[in-house]
């Protein structure tokens, strides 16, 4: 294989080459000349084999970018430059994820508003601050209509999407910025709507009153996919339950529960059917205390008899083990919490006619649970019913990821998408998908597997907030003004996107809207992983049926974080599951966290996350694009400036050794090849050797998703050509062994320039990018990946180990001697393996000049095969100052 070598004719190689400038210099260069844009026909005439597509992560507009954003999109873009140079036609587009709960938080905070659905839109309403605010009470923020909200919520990202395209232009990142979209744009927001519907036609979507997690602070549904676990302090309540022995006696039956503000809903009480202390109670009731309500006590397997009393209180509904009984139990409904997180302010009608109806209106109605509790507590105390006092403990509370307060259980209208969690059959199905995916790491596989066999419930997709994709659905009202939910009016496909909130359906006008024989519009949003489910059909047009979604889908790579695996990776497998029968990628490249000094994960919420655009300036892209480079996929790193600082050496190190590289003159070729034929001199030879060597195992490393890999095997050999071959070729570069020499030395060093800058490339664009243009047109990003072939096959690569080993024994007994290193030597004894000092002996004249050695060369056998060579009996002839 032949590479072309046609000399730049426009470049000049700086007098002082610095990294300084080059961003700004390359990314406006890369930008005119488009030099990373899909090529659409191409891929529209060729073959999808052709064709590498990435699913690229759309960041979250809501704040600044982070170092672990920088962290992992290096990686996938590592992966984008070795494919394009390697002949592919990358498809990498760029999206950016405006809607969801973290924008409208950014909001509120940064405008000092909230959003309010039953004010009016507000055409000059201008927001109280712009990022000034310095109360963030609620109670001050300024309530607007949802569309003045949703303007603001729009204003804002496009602000923070200008702040980020920056970055990533700096960062190198080479997206093809021709091909971007927004999660709340038209397209996004048809797209999204239209995938929904053909779920809904298909019966994969349904909606259904049911209980389900409820954050009060957001007021808005939780999926089971955005949980957090955490400790939340509570304490242990003893209480009595009033029941009657067999013979008809009174006995109280004691439960333990965290919770007894919810004793006005408990429905039953449970116990393991195998729990011979409340054998003879099942089938039988007992009496909620205070209140007096009949309750069944009934068996089910999921009671734990090592807990607490081993009998427990259901109600509906506490936690979600309450959902799991009240639903196979078949238990009624007694709900008390209300969506504002406070008890309901009627007294329940299950509760009127009994004993406790004026505790629950004048103590509880309307109350928080916090207070609430209080009030139950104080009357259990007086009744008797509560035995001792509360015992602290540390309960497991379900909290929304970004909630502050533990989650409530309230019973709602929403949509569910089928997902496995109620289906046996669809489970198995979507846990196969997993299977056709190349996982990288592979164990990140498990991960996806367990996730999808523990689910216990569909996929919640509505939220009850302002900026997001609309529901598209209106409900008819019948003539007594109740709203028909079983019967949804839809829109067609080609009058999307639809807002059913500003927009009435097709057959209705506005003012009949909420009437009688009218209707209401559904007023929530899709979750963002509803959206964000549909990445690969967003960029590639597949709502307007462009052929290119054909071409390159399933697309080839989706990167992202593994604690996402469990929303936005199963998302996306469930959508492309139903729309298409496939995976929607094929290779799924899974990043670690950055974690702090103290190993903690860097997160915005733990407030100790380091913004990239300081690191960036003061270090290089480069060189931050290294110290990314140098994590593993999979793995958790740290956030490391040492190692940055280790990139930047290496930046200037290969400007300044391409310098002197490039300093001995013009060579005659014009090809790999031409170059090839004109290396004669057995160090030469043995360079080219190692480094086709590298070039296998960095082609390999990259194959194998292992740009580390590629990168440590390149880099080792680049100081190694710095620190011992460009020193032992000098001399003889420079002319000083005749025309052939210095041809054969010439023609080495411009071959290996050239290979090791295309090494280099997809990790450090800025620096390989200004050294290929000193002697090169075009640029080294569009230029093709390295082969072994391009290379000569003659050659050992041990005969340069062994020289430099050589080499390195002279300089440090010059070092031990504490003398300069241009210091003359008037006699060396070189000792090592007969084998080594054979291959030191055909570079000799290079040893001498590198080494200064002006007089007699010895080599003395060791008899050993494994020891290094090493030089003795030096004789320095310093000269006189």
């Amino acid at each position: 294989m032949t590479h072309d070598l046609t000399p730049s004719r426009a470049a000049s190689i700086p007098e002082r080459p610095s990294l300084e400038g080059l961003e700004e210099k390359w990314t406006q260069v890369w930008s005119e000349e488009q030099t990373y844009a899909f090529d659409r026909e191409r891929a529209l005439a060729g073959e999808r084999s052709d064709v590498f597509s990435i699913d690229t992560p759309p960041p979250t507009a809501s704040g600044s970018l982070h170092m672990g954003h920088v962290f992992s999109y290096t990686h996938t873009d590592c992966m984008a430059r070795y494919k394009r140079m390697s002949g592919f036609n990358v498809f990498y587009p760029i999206g950016w994820d405006d809607n969801g709960l973290p924008t409208e938080k950014r909001v509120q905070n940064y405008y000092g508003v909230r959003g309010d659905a039953t004010l009016h839109y507000d055409p000059d309403f201008t927001p109280p601050h712009h990022g000034d605010r310095t109360s963030l009470k609620s109670a001050d923020e300024v309530p607007i209509s949802r569309q003045n909200f949703i303007e603001l919520c729009d204003e804002l990202t496009v602000k923070d999407e200008e702040a980020f395209e920056s970055l990533f232009r700096r960062l190198g990142l080479s997206l093809d910025w021709n091909i971007s979209y927004r999660t709340i744009d038209d397209n996004t927001r048809a797209t999204s709507q239209l995938a929904f519907l053909r779920n809904v036609e298909r019966g994969e979507a349904y909606q259904a009153e049911a209980p389900g997690l409820w954050d009060v602070t957001f007021q808005t549904a939780v999926a089971q996919a955005e949980l957090e676990a955490r400790d939340y302090p509570g304490h242990y309540h003893r209480v009595s339950f009033h029941g009657t022995s067999e013979a008809g006696e009174s006995m109280p039956v004691h439960i333990e529960t965290t919770r007894p503000e919810l004793i006005p809903s408990v429905v039953a009480l449970i116990a393991h059917p195998d729990d011979e202390r409340y054998a003879s109670l099942f089938g039988r009731t007992v009496r909620s205390p205070l209140f007096g309500v009949e309750i069944p006590v009934l068996a089910h397997t999921a009671a734990e008899m090592d807990k607490g009393a081993g009998i427990a209180m259901c109600c509906t509904f506490g936690d979600l083990t309450d959902v799991l009984w009240w639903r196979e139990l078949q238990l009624p409904t007694r709900s008390v919490i209300t969506r504002t997180g406070r008890l309901q302010a009627e007294v329940p009608e299950w509760l009127a006619d009994g004993p406790g109806a004026q505790l629950y209106a004048e103590g509880l109605a309307g109350k928080t649970a916090f207070s609430a509790r209080e009030a139950i507590v104080a009357a259990l105390r007086e009744s008797g019913d509560l035995e001792g006092e509360p015992t602290p403990t540390q309960r497991k509370a379900n909290f929304y990821e970004r909630g502050e307060k533990p989650l409530e259980i309230v019973t709602s209208r929403q949509w569910y998408i089928r997902n496995g969690g109620r289906d046996a059959e669809l489970n198995d199905a979507l846990v196969a998908r997993g299977d056709e995916i190349d996982f990288h790491p592979s164990f990140m596989r498990a991960r996806y597997a367990n996730w999808v066999q523990g689910l216990n419930g569909d996929w919640l997709v509505s939220r009850q907030r302002f900026f997001g994709v609309p529901i598209p659905a209106w409900y008819p009202v019948d003539a007594q003004g109740e709203i028909d939910y079983d019967n949804p009016i839809l829109p067609a496909p080609e009058q999307l996107p639809v807002d059913p909130a500003a927009n009435p359906p097709a057959g209705y006008e506005e003012p009949q809207r909420g009437e009688p024989g009218g209707f209401v519009g559904d007023p929530d949003v899709f979750d963002t992983w509803a959206t964000s489910s549909l990445t690969p059909h967003i960029a590639a047009g597949w709502r307007n049926g462009d052929p290119l979604f054909e071409k390159v889908f399933p697309m080839d790579l989706r990167p992202q974080a593994h604690d996402i695996i469990r929303t936005w990776m199963f998302a996306t497998v469930v959508r492309a599951h139903y729309e298409h029968g496939s995976v929607p990628w094929t290779n799924a490249a899974i990043s670690g966290w950055i974690l702090d000094p103290e190993r903690k994960k860097m997160s915005k919420s733990k407030g100790n996350v380091v913004t990239p655009e300081d690191v960036v300036q003061q270090h290089s892209a480069d060189a931050v694009r290294y110290w990314a480079a140098s994590g593993r996929l999979g793995t958790d790193a740290a956030y490391d400036v040492g190692q940055m600082k280790v990139g930047r050496r290496l930046a200037i190190k290969i400007l300044n050794a391409s310098k002197f590289a490039l300093s001995f003159g013009e060579v005659a070729g014009t090809t790999t090849e031409d170059l090839a034929a004109q290396v004669t001199d057995p160090l030469d030879q043995a360079l080219l050797a190692s480094l086709r060597e590298v070039v296998v195992k960095a082609g390999a490393g990259f194959e194998s998703w292992d740009y580390t890999r590629s990168l440590e095997m390149t880099e080792t050999w680049f100081w190694s050509f710095c620190d011992d071959y460009l020193e032992l070729v000098k001399d003889r570069a420079y002319g000083g062994r005749g025309e052939a020499g210095a041809t054969s030395a010439r023609a080495t060093l411009r071959l290996a320039l050239d290979v090791v800058l295309r090494l280099f490339a997809p990790i450090l664009p800025y620096v390989t990018e200004e050294v290929w243009s000193w002697f090169h047109d075009g640029s080294v990003h569009r230029a093709s990946w390295p082969s072994a072939d391009e290379l000569p096959s003659v050659g050992d690569a041990s005969v340069l180990a062994s020289v430099g080993a050589a080499l390195a024994a002279i300089r440090k007994t010059k070092s031990e001697a504490k003398v300069g290193m241009r210091t003359e030597l008037s006699a060396v004894t070189i000792t090592g393996p007969q084998s080594s000092l054979a291959q030191v002996r055909v570079a000799e004249a290079d040893l001498r000049a590198a080494g200064r050695v002006t007089g007699t060369l010895d080599y003395a056998p060791n008899g050993s095969a494994s020891e290094p060579v090493a030089a003795r009996d030096v004789e320095l002839v310093v000269e006189e100052k």
